[in-house]
């Protein structure tokens, strides 16, 4: 890990992420998310119980852990646009896992994911998507 940031529940956030601690109970918080994730122009296109997984395929026990794959069609339609393919980054996952007796948000970081590709338009919406997850995160509380 590069670097790491404090949220505003005082947990560590790596650098290519954006993200939040929560004392509230782990289907509020994914509901809230959803919610706020879709006041920002993001639709979920897909959810993965990683709990579930790993209890299926491997008997491991672990705390509820929920990838949300979101997408913000207007933005993703200009990057696909501006490189073809970047869809091996999308959808932009934001995770919610219990940790102890809190529960960690966290988005991806757009900015840290594409600074590799050399591309100004890229440049420019990953800008406006960290900005999105940063209300979204905002929005949660």
């Amino acid at each position: 890990m590069s670097g790491e940031k404090v949220d505003g529940g005082g947990a560590p956030v790596p650098d290519y992420a954006i993200g939040t601690t929560l004392r509230a109970p782990f289907d509020e918080v994914v509901a809230k998310a959803k919610g706020a994730l879709k006041d920002e122009g993001f639709g979920v296109l897909c959810e993965i119980d990683v709990q579930a997984a790993l209890r299926d395929k491997l008997g491991l026990e672990r705390g509820r852990y929920l990838i949300i794959g979101a997408c913000n069609p207007p933005l993703a339609w200009q990057a696909l646009q501006a490189e073809p393919d970047l869809g091996v980054f999308l959808p932009c996952n934001v995770v919610v896992y219990e940790d102890g007796d809190a529960v960690q948000v966290r988005g991806v970081d757009p900015r840290s994911m594409l600074g590799a590709i050399e591309n100004p338009v890229l440049d420019a919406i990953a800008g406006e998507v960290a900005l999105r997850f940063a209300r979204v995160v905002a929005a949660l509380g």
